[in-house]
């Protein structure tokens, strides 16, 4: 069963941002653009959508994304992104991913583990989940999980 992210969820968090009148941006590892992809593809994008990083190799999380040094597959890395996106974007809301997608493990982390982080004028809120999976699979429950978290933040 795919768990591909329906073009629902993206439209609704359009319907919301633009209600809310927020803007949103991503910052994404191992999902490679797929979460910016959705976003990009809802209605009225140009709106609310201000853009995504996609820091897929480790240096480029530590020196565009200001990511401190050591392992990029943790709480800190998540966290760190989602504020500097942020703050490099002007977006109002961030979601940002690091995980390992597989099928090697990473910085001490198995394949499936991936630490997801939601920034907005709260705060930001983190937490890590662990997806069982090929690489593929891992990438889509990671889209769909960032889109769904995205979603619920927005929601009133």
């Amino acid at each position: 069963m795919s768990s591909n992210p329906s073009p629902d969820v993206a439209e609704r968090i359009a319907e919301l941002a633009q209600q809310a009148g927020v803007t949103v941006a991503c910052a994404e590892s191992l999902t490679g653009g797929q979460i910016a992809t959705a976003l990009a593809a809802a209605p009225d994008s140009s709106a609310w959508f201000r853009g995504g990083i996609v820091a897929y190799a480790s240096e480029v999380k530590h020196d565009l994304l200001e990511v401190p040094p050591g392992p990029v597959v943790c709480e800190e890395s998540a966290r760190t992104m989602a504020a500097t996106t942020a703050k490099l974007l002007g977006a109002d809301v961030v979601v940002a991913v690091t995980g390992v997608g597989g099928p090697d493990p990473q910085d001490d982390q198995p394949p499936g583990t991936v630490w997801f982080a939601l920034r907005s004028g709260d705060g930001v809120e983190s937490c890590c989940l662990d997806f069982d999976g090929d690489p593929p699979e891992i990438v889509e429950r990671t889209t769909a999980e960032s889109l769904r978290r995205l979603h619920e933040h927005l929601r009133p």
